[in-house]
């Protein structure tokens, strides 16, 4: 996540998904937001009752579910 302060709030964007902005009072509501703007956007289409599991590729975690 790329992230900065304006006058009222933190700012942040992930550096892989660049249309996914989001907003917050404080940084860890920033990083919540992120996450919650993350699901919408991976989630858009599937149904109800999907799992989520966390998987590595090479080095990097590729997702963290709740």
């Amino acid at each position: 996540m790329i992230y900065w302060k304006s006058d009222k709030f933190w700012l942040g964007r992930l550096r892989e998904f660049p249309d996914i902005m989001t907003q917050g009072r404080t940084l860890k509501e920033l990083e919540e937001n992120m996450r919650d703007a993350y699901l919408m956007m991976i989630l858009d289409d599937v149904p109800k009752g999907y799992a989520i599991k966390e998987i590595t590729v090479g080095n990097a975690v590729t997702w963290c579910g709740d």
